[in-house]
């Protein structure tokens, strides 16, 4: 993902064309921001474009489309389906979830290019877990022991308040929504945290193997005067948990990491730049599977990972290296990008990957 300012002369609407003609998507914003998806691009090799005016004889269709469907938001790259953000808190798989763990405000499925189910949501074994969530575990707040993340404890609770925007787009589109940490053990709820979250989809027309692609930007910010303190502790402040049929000991669920661990108990509490978590997901033995690249400006970034020992699930913990605090006027801020793809992960690809997200290529503009 390139992005510019587009300059003050280019032509409207711009049309950009690599160095062989062909058309690039395009998407610019309010403020000029411009975007593009480039091709693979080796170590110190230099990639030429135009920008031209566009001769359009019909409105550009958007490939990243996110829109309502069923009571959430559905997220599609050129027709196919890539995610659901849940908005509808009483949509709920079966019956019999006690109504206190009972949330909106995760992602929740994540779909493979093939369309195949890579998350879980309100797992058997651990109802609290949902596809793609982000709140904090062990917690201390005005003196008090809290948990967002174990909302069967009712010690606390992560609650959606708001979706504010969705957009769609010839390269990208996704949502910004609200979220609140709620404090339980005081008496009177208190809301501890509030939370955005900002996730985009790209389309990697071209990319071969295909994937999906997109990215998550989740900033905390204090809500009352009191810092959020995070002892150390093992797990919480992201989780992924993978598709159901995944769950147990074994291979089951099938680890890798940047390191190139795949031993989900040697890989737990190593420190990674990304962590790969897939398995087999058709009758015919299909493999499916996500990788979650940590931004390296993130907090104790590369941060260590919680792989569980018999779920599919993990977690990247800034809180395993020792206490932090969340000040008041001072927003946290962590960054993910998600590549889901059917197959066995490559390592190498994952890397690239990862490279392209901690140094996106520069844009040198040059009048003609």
């Amino acid at each position: 993902m390139i992005a510019f300012t587009l300059p003050a002369d280019a032509p409207k609407p711009a049309q950009l064309r690599d160095a062989a003609g062909r058309a690039v998507a395009l998407q610019a914003e309010a403020d000029g921001t411009t975007r593009f998806v480039a091709p693979w691009q080796k170590a110190g090799e230099t990639l030429s474009f135009t920008l031209t005016a566009a001769n359009l004889k019909a409105p550009i269709e958007p490939a990243v489309v996110a829109a309502p469907e069923g009571g959430h938001l559905r997220v599609s790259v050129g027709g196919a389906p890539v995610l659901v953000f849940r908005l509808n808190r009483d949509d709920l798989p079966r019956e019999g979830i006690p109504p206190h763990i009972v949330r909106a405000g995760y992602v929740h499925p994540v779909f493979s290019p093939s369309g195949k189910i890579v998350t879980d949501d309100y797992a058997p074994n651990h109802a609290h877990h949902h596809g793609i969530w982000a709140p904090w575990t062990k917690v201390s707040f005005q003196g008090r022991a809290t948990d967002f993340w174990n909302m069967q404890d009712k010690k606390g609770a992560e609650e959606l308040v708001a979706l504010d925007r969705s957009w769609s787009g010839p390269v990208h589109g996704g949502f910004s929504a609200r979220l609140k940490s709620v404090d339980l053990t005081g008496g009177a709820p208190v809301t501890a945290l509030n939370t955005t979250w900002q996730l985009t989809a790209y389309d990697l027309a071209g990319a071969a193997p295909v994937a999906r692609l997109f990215e998550l930007t989740v900033t905390h910010v204090c809500a009352t005067a009191d810092p959020v303190v995070l002892p150390e502790y093992h797990y919480g402040g992201f989780g992924f948990r993978g598709a159901r049929g995944w769950n147990g000991p074994g291979l089951a669920a099938r680890f890798l990491t940047s390191e190139g661990e795949t031993d989900r108990v040697k890989g737990n509490a190593g420190r990674a730049r990304w962590v790969h978590l897939g398995g087999v997901v058709g009758e015919a033995g299909e493999l499916a599977g996500t990788a979650v690249l940590g931004h390296p400006e993130n907090f104790r970034a590369p941060q260590p990972a919680r792989l569980h020992p018999n779920m599919p699930y993990f977690s990247l913990v800034p809180q395993q290296l020792g206490e932090f605090r969340i000040e008041p006027g001072t927003p946290y801020v962590s960054r993910y990008r998600f590549i889901v793809a059917d197959g066995a992960p490559d390592r190498a690809r994952l890397d690239a990957y990862w490279n392209g997200y901690a140094t996106p290529a520069a844009v040198k503009i040059e009048a003609q």
